[in-house]
């Protein structure tokens, strides 16, 4: 495995964990085991396949601090949830000890994931490098600005980028690793990966990174 994915999983779908000196989550999705060892849990918006109370429930510890967009920080609150960060896109932010930008994540040409809504991804520094996790996006201007060394982008289509598509954003994005997400839950598949990994540009490389076990 190359070095720079030390410590870095794909949970499925669009469910990241790194694990180090801290333990981070984004999107916890379908986990089905308990890790109740999150020191941040980034949520990048809404939709249940994003926030999901069952799964953050399974990686969730009293002290875990949640990163949210603002339209989440409601349905924290109502679940009990007060050790919670609201985020904008912009926000440069240290929290439990992790660094992060938070970044914008938008469709264009679908009604899915409105830029107006305020959802993001975000860039997280991690073991001394910058992960970059979309959330549900499609290629966007700005992230012609999102340096980065590994960069986990959404494949899968109809609510966010096909695999052809994320392959022009990682030409923008121009990280040294890039990994397929959001496929073989909702939507997409094992075919959309492929592609993506497939058609990556000279110098970038593709990685599933799929759970351990």
């Amino acid at each position: 495995m190359n070095p720079l994915l030390k410590g870095l999983e794909h949970l499925g779908h669009a469910s990241v964990r790194m694990a180090g000196e801290k333990t981070i989550y984004v999107d916890p999705f379908q986990i089905g085991q308990n890790y109740l060892d999150a020191d941040v849990i980034f949520i990048t918006h809404s939709h249940h396949d994003h926030f999901s109370p069952e799964d953050i429930r399974l990686v969730k510890k009293q002290d875990t601090v949640l990163v949210l967009p603002p339209d989440s920080e409601s349905l924290a609150a109502e679940l009990g949830w007060h050790n919670t960060v609201t985020a904008t896109a912009g926000m440069k932010e240290i929290v439990a000890g992790v660094s992060f930008v938070a970044v914008p994540a938008y469709n264009i040409g679908k009604p899915f994931h409105a830029k107006n809504r305020g959802w993001l991804g975000y860039i997280i520094e991690f073991g001394g490098l910058r992960v970059y996790v979309s959330g549900d996006t499609d290629v966007i201007p700005e992230m012609a600005n999102h340096a980065c060394d590994v960069a986990f982008l959404p494949v899968g289509g109809t609510y966010t980028m096909t695999a052809a598509e994320a392959v022009e954003a990682v030409r923008l994005i121009k990280p040294k690793v890039a990994v397929p997400t959001h496929y073989g839950a909702v939507v997409g598949g094992p075919q959309d990966a492929s592609a993506f990994l497939s058609n990556l540009p000279d110098g970038v490389e593709g990685d599933l990174l799929q759970r351990k076990r």
